[in-house]
């Protein structure tokens, strides 16, 4: 087996978890899904924790209060890590609104020893609005719900994340590659 074979095995092999947060409707999932058949073709073992699947069987019951918020990025975030950590690329595409949830998760990562890398897709709020794929826009203007993350409940941008992704000034499949560069460069595909 030649160096480069053997670099290719053991990145397969590697387990990382990479949570992809942003606002609703900035593209988290769909880049997530993208990556994963990628990676999948490549040979890894790919898992994708979505937020509303999650919601719906881990953490049913919590609500929307930042203490919730909270515990659903630390549950989220301990089964990406006991994924990451047996040799599972954990794709995590979740808002996590907030900077102290998402730097909890890290430092849990960072003390098992495991990859974990923090990516911003970063869509314009107008953006997001515009393609409100769950109707939650729509719904917020409307009077119908409140607490709309990023419109009238707080999203804190990471200010250093491993990667910041433009999704609207680049098709699905450039993010993608931009995400899986990253990957490589860390040795992680």
């Amino acid at each position: 087996m030649t160096n480069t074979q053997e670099n290719q095995v053991s990145a397969a092999t590697t387990g990382a978890t990479v949570w992809l947060t942003g606002l609703p409707s900035a593209g988290k999932t769909t880049l997530a899904y993208e990556l994963a058949e990628r990676l999948r073709g490549e040979g890894h073992r790919v898992e994708v924790l979505d937020g509303d699947e999650i919601r719906e069987f881990l953490s049913a019951g919590l609500g929307f209060t930042r203490e919730d918020r909270h515990t659903n990025v630390q549950r989220i975030g301990f089964v990406a890590e006991l994924l990451a950590s047996n040799g599972v690329k954990a794709l995590v595409p979740v808002i996590a609104p907030y900077a102290d949830s998402r730097d909890a998760v890290r430092k849990r990562h960072q003390s098992e020893g495991t990859p974990y890398l923090e990516v911003h897709v970063a869509t314009p709020v107008e953006v997001c609005s515009e393609r409100d794929v769950k109707g939650l826009y729509a719904k917020q203007a409307a009077g119908e719900i409140s607490g709309l993350t990023g419109v009238d409940d707080p999203y804190e941008a990471p200010e250093s994340p491993d990667l910041r992704i433009e999704s609207h000034q680049q098709t699905v499949r450039e993010s993608a590659s931009a995400l899986h560069a990253l990957l490589t460069e860390r040795g992680l595909a």
